[in-house]
C-alpha cells in the first residue's frame, strides 16, 4: 500500500452475516433474540455505527427478513442496507461484501451473534487493515488443546502458546477480501482462512475475552451478565 493512500482516512464497509438459524438455540433466529431488551443484531451494530470511518453496513438476513426487514433496523441508521443471505455463512458474507460500495478501502466482517464487541477492538482492527494487513479479533488459547483422530483418540498436543481462538470482527483491505471471495476456494472456515489461502497476511488482536458468540442458551445468560456488569460500571 502506498504512503499517499495510507494517509487518506479509511472508508470502511461492514458485512454482517445474520441469515442463520441457531440449531443449538432451538431453531431461533439468533440475530433477533433479545439481550437487555434489544436484539442481538442491534448490539452488534452499535460499535461500528459509532466509528466515523464506517460509511456502509450491509446485513445479510433470511429471505423473509430481507424482504421485510425489522422496522428498528431500517430506521437506526441510513448507512445500513439489507440483502438476502445465502445457504451458508460464507455465501451470506459474499453477498453482503458484493453489496458494499466499490469505493470502500477496508471491509470488516462481523457476526450478528457477537453482540458484545468493544469499539476499541474494532478501531484497532481497522487501523491494521488500513495499513495493509488482515486483522482478526480473538483470544490466546488458555486451555490445553488436543488433536484427535476420527474416533476422538488423542494424536497430539500442540503448543498452546502459539494458538488463538478466532472471533470477529475480521477486517481486511477491501481489494484483498474481495479477491479472496472471488478465488473460488470453498474450504475456508472463516474469512481470515480464505485470505490466508490466497496469500494475505493476518494479525490477531486481543479482544479481552468478553466478545462471546451467542450459540447456546447459556451463552445468552452469560451475555446478559456481561452487559449488566458493563452498565453497572458506567
Amino acid at each position: 500500500m502506498n504512503e499517499l493512500h495510507r494517509e487518506a482516512p479509511a472508508r470502511v464497509g461492514v458485512a454482517v452475516p445474520a441469515a442463520g438459524f441457531g440449531r443449538r438455540m432451538g431453531g431461533a433466529r439468533k440475530p433477533l433474540l433479545e439481550l437487555g431488551g434489544e436484539p442481538l443484531l442491534l448490539h452488534a451494530l452499535r460499535p461500528f455505527l459509532a466509528d466515523s470511518r464506517v460509511v456502509a453496513i450491509c446485513v445479510a438476513m433470511t429471505g423473509d427478513d430481507a424482504k421485510d426487514p425489522p422496522v428498528w433496523l431500517t430506521r437506526v441508521d441510513e448507512r445500513i442496507d439489507v440483502v438476502e443471505g445465502g445457504a451458508t455463512r460464507g455465501a451470506s458474507v459474499a453477498r453482503a461484501v458484493a453489496a458494499l460500495p466499490d469505493d470502500v478501502s477496508v471491509i470488516a466482517v462481523h457476526d450478528a451473534a457477537r453482540p458484545l464487541v468493544a469499539h476499541d477492538v474494532i478501531a484497532r482492527c481497522i487501523d491494521i487493515a488500513h495499513a495493509g494487513f488482515g486483522a482478526v479479533a480473538g483470544t490466546p488459547a488458555v486451555d490445553t488443546i488436543k488433536r484427535v483422530d476420527a474416533r476422538s483418540f488423542v494424536t497430539g498436543t500442540p503448543d498452546r502458546s502459539m494458538l488463538w481462538h478466532a472471533h470477529t470482527p475480521q477486517v481486511f483491505p477491501a481489494p484483498i477480501l474481495r479477491a479472496a471471495y472471488d478465488s473460488g476456494i470453498d474450504t475456508a472456515t472463516d474469512d481470515a482462512a480464505l485470505v490466508e489461502a490466497t496469500g494475505g497476511r493476518v494479525r490477531m488482536v486481543e479482544d479481552g475475552g468478553t466478545n462471546l458468540k451467542v450459540t447456546r442458551p447459556v451463552d445468552l445468560v452469560i451475555a446478559e451478565a456481561i452487559l449488566s456488569a458493563r452498565e453497572a460500571s458506567g
